[in-house]
């Protein structure tokens, strides 16, 4: 059987308002493009213990600058029109120097008790994308459809298990308003064109065919903030969108183990004080949320009504090859990657499909699902533990997924999946006008993650 106590922090990883004027669904993601920066969080993956609260709130300062450069430049948009060469003197020359002494404080700060890491000096540098093309009102073929922190860890879409214990060029007429940076026509794509593409391992006989779930609600009470107590731990607006909540009850970026532990939970077993947590979506229809005027929301282009799930369902499955162990009480597991836009797809493991045809699973498209239909997003969580360690330094190396016939390698022992199952009541959106008449609904991301599908 799968079983254990402790608790588990699963978090999915996943940062105003302005309508267009056009009727057609010519849309930039951005007016004047988006910034490419490389992850310097992926590449720590030995920070000393004594290091790491400054790692963190350093790698979340890079975040900020981030955030606070693509804001500037499409408030630029303008200008950079009238001067190409203004995006790079006024916006990415400065991210750069400011980027550079962050990551210096970063190799200074694991120097104190560590090797100094190697090779980081050259991830100061950003690229500027250009804008995406204009995507029409061409989405392959669609035309708008009918109508855990502690032992789960911070997922980009995330989950700890408990246990026991703006600008031009903005979005079209009826938007709503990502003001204009994402998504577009073409991040949409018709459930029905996707072939079956859902593929499962063979059992052995030593396979672990037992499962269970845990059911914790979907947020009604709407509990929400824009923390991410994993990657960034002390740090308010951490993750720069923001995260539907459910199981603990007191998952903040400041929480602590014992605030996690002696917390209320969402969850009908009381004694599972698991958090389990993942960006939120939104209708692009104008609402004006709690946060439209706050960091992690409005202010970083997450906007549009937040939407409650219909359903949520957390499932820990066993191994097709072998037994598992228990999962270790206070294990952080992150899936998923909420700068896959820029970092790519190595990590994008979050899907995408529609009730009904679950059997296709999408990456990088929204899912256009047929009337009746409700949008599904999965997130499969690692199998595969080191055996010995609750977390790593950039919230990976001691997991990993097993091989695509189920086992584990490299002295990796199976532990339970855990697989987190979102379901939306939304309508596909009418593209041929720009979610005029049906509203677009999109991810929460990172402001230069453009909302795109794969974060």
């Amino acid at each position: 059987m799968l079983g254990g106590g402790g608790l588990v922090g699963a978090n999915v990883y996943a940062s105003a308002t302005e309508d267009g004027g056009a009727d057609s669904a010519e849309t930039l993601s951005s007016p004047a493009g988006t910034i490419d920066c490389p992850d310097v969080g992926d590449k720590l993956t030995d920070v000393p213990e004594d290091a790491k609260e400054d790692v963190a709130k350093e790698l979340a300062l890079l975040d900020q600058q981030i955030a606070d450069a693509y804001q500037r430049l499409t408030e630029a948009a303008q200008a950079i029109k009238q001067d190409p060469a203004f995006a790079d003197n006024a916006i990415m020359k400065p991210l750069k120097e400011k980027r550079g002494a962050t990551i210096e404080r970063i190799a200074i700060a694991v120097d104190r008790t560590g090797d100094r890491p190697e090779g980081l000096d050259g991830l100061a540098d950003c690229t500027l994308r250009a804008p995406e093309p204009d995507s029409g009102d061409q989405a392959n073929g669609a035309d708008g459809g009918d109508g855990a922190q502690d032992n789960g860890g911070d997922n980009q879409n995330g989950a700890e298990q408990g246990g026991e214990q703006q600008g031009d060029g903005g979005q079209n007429a009826g938007n709503g308003g990502q003001a204009g940076n994402g998504p577009n026509a073409a991040d949409y794509q018709d459930i029905k064109s996707v072939q079956p593409n859902v593929q499962k391992p063979a059992l052995s006989s030593d396979a672990s065919r037992g499962t269970f779930a845990t059911s914790c609600g979907v947020n009604d009470n709407g509990l929400f903030n824009s923390d991410n107590v994993i990657v960034a731990p002390g740090v308010s607006n951490g993750a720069h969108h923001f995260h539907d909540y459910i199981g603990n009850q007191s998952n903040d970026a400041f929480a602590s183990d014992e605030d996690l532990a002696n917390a209320e939970t969402s969850c009908v077993n009381q004694g599972d004080k698991s958090t389990y947590y993942w960006p939120v979506i939104r209708l692009q229809n104008g609402s004006q949320e709690q946060d439209a005027n706050s960091p992690g929301g409005g202010i970083e282009g997450n906007a549009g009504e937040i939407v409650t799930p219909k359903e949520v369902t957390l499932n820990f499955v066993g191994s097709p090859r072998s037994k598992v162990t228990e999962m270790p009480r206070l294990l952080r597991i992150i899936t998923g990657d909420a700068k896959a836009f820029i970092n790519g797809t190595a990590n994008a493991n979050a899907s995408w499909s529609c009730t009904g045809f679950e059997d296709r699973q999408l990456k990088d498209k929204y899912p256009l699902c047929p009337q009746g239909s409700d949008v599904v997003r999965t997130f499969k969580f690692q199998s595969c533990w080191d055996g010995t360690n609750i977390d790593s330094a950039n919230h990976r190396t001691h997991v990993a997924f097993a091989a695509a016939d189920g086992s584990c390698a490299n002295g990796f022992k199976a532990i339970p999946q855990l697989v987190q199952r979102i379901v939306y009541d939304v309508n596909a959106p009418s593209l041929q006008d720009g979610g005029k008449t049906t509203p677009l609904f999109a991810v929460d991301s990172f402001p230069e993650q453009l909302h795109k599908p794969v974060t």
